[in-house]
């Protein structure tokens, strides 16, 4: 049942700011107590930790509790065997039922040098689980000087255009593009519906009312309501052209992943689901394959330049280049510390406790579990 308005605005005032680096700690002890392998560990901490960092908390360290539930009752496997089959510049990959993060990273690790070789790897992914945001492993090519495109299904949350019954997921798909030092990647990471399901996710679990033109209820009619949402399904970006989009992503992620597709996806918070067997998809460039460094930078610098030089509309204060906001918010965090909702650190106690891992001190008094509005972008 949803919370009353007043008791979610309580519960929302509740909120305190904790140490990026020891939420890392925290999570990664947790995960490891549950049998995760050290560097398994740390790489999906630290995709949590980031993401509440640049201010995606859908997909931050609120999804380590149902990681570790999962993991405690087996539906994850805490320790995956990766088996690798590699045709030409397509490596394909099965991930054990491992966690989503670990599953993906190790993979991108393994198509590196496939990219290094041919200019391009392609990587399919299947056995896999929830592996936060897309944009995390963009970032971590970009840093190392590749373009990427990376892909995954998720659990039906869109209805096929003219339906009122989830099918396919929400199916995010991401780009990484490489910056001069000293400038963030250019990162563009967008889900295939006008929100994430993370935030459905969160609202309902808060008992927060959604945004208008966010979902529809179990009839196909618009909604409000979080929990109503969740029934029903979400509303793909642009219309038929995000419900095309989602379709797509299947293609890359599920089909050619040969993963699980459409309804058959697994969902971690549906008690009666079993494996998830989500699937991702990598396409990575080797730039300097074809271009020498120089000219790359040289034309995103210019293009960077001219794009940020076109005048302002009404109201706007400044053009930003996808990828700055996440970095903006990162530092933002990095001092002032991440805001953690009173309902999701008793959760995390909670694991902590019957992990033996102490939760950490909050860095200062409570809040409201926003960015404030002097720290936004």
């Amino acid at each position: 049942m949803r919370p009353a308005a007043g008791k979610a605005r309580e519960t929302e005032m509740e909120a305190n700011r904790y140490a990026g680096k020891e939420l890392r700690a925290f999570a990664a002890a947790v995960l490891e107590r549950l049998g995760v392998g050290a560097d398994d560990a740390f790489r999906t901490a630290d995709s949590l930790i980031r993401a509440d960092l640049e201010g995606h908390a859908s997909h931050g360290i609120s999804r380590l509790p149902i990681y570790a539930r999962r993991l405690a009752q087996g539906r994850i496997n805490p320790n995956p065997h990766l088996t690798y089959e590699r045709k030409g510049a397509v490596l394909l990959v099965d991930g054990d039922n491992g966690l989503g993060q670990a599953v993906a990273f190790r993979a991108l690790q393994a198509a590196y040098p496939v990219a290094d070789e041919l200019g391009v790897a392609a990587v399919f992914i299947r056995a896999s689980n929830h592996f936060g945001t897309a944009a995390y492993f963009c970032q971590e090519a970009a840093g190392r000087g590749y373009a990427s495109i990376v892909t995954t299904n998720s659990p039906p949350g869109i209805a096929p255009w003219g339906g009122k019954q989830a099918f396919l997921g929400t199916n995010p798909i991401a780009f990484g593009f490489p910056s001069e030092a000293g400038a963030p990647p250019i990162v563009a990471d967008l889900s295939s519906s006008v929100a994430a399901r993370g935030k459905i996710i969160s609202a309902h679990q808060l008992g927060r009312p959604i945004p208008e033109g966010w979902a529809l209820d179990s009839d196909g009619r618009p909604t409000t309501d979080a929990d109503a949402a969740l029934q029903g399904s979400l509303v793909p970006l642009g219309g038929a052209k995000g419900y095309a989009l989602a379709l797509a992503i299947e293609m890359l992620s599920g089909v050619l992943a040969q993963a699980a597709v459409g309804p058959h996806v697994g969902n971690l918070y549906r008690e009666e689901d079993g494996r998830a067997n989500i699937g991702h998809m990598i396409l990575l460039f080797r730039i300097w394959h074809w271009l020498e460094p120089e000219t790359y930078f040289r034309t995103v610098r210019t293009l960077v330049e001219q794009i940020k030089a076109v005048p302002l509309r009404e109201g706007a204060e400044r053009i930003w280049i996808p990828g700055e906001r996440r970095c903006h918010s990162a530092a933002v965090h990095e001092t002032a510390g991440v805001p953690v909702p009173d309902r999701v650190r008793r959760e995390l106690v909670q694991w902590g406790e019957r992990c033996g891992v102490p939760f950490p001190p909050p860095l200062a008094g409570p809040g409201d579990g926003t960015i404030p509005e002097e720290e936004r972008p």
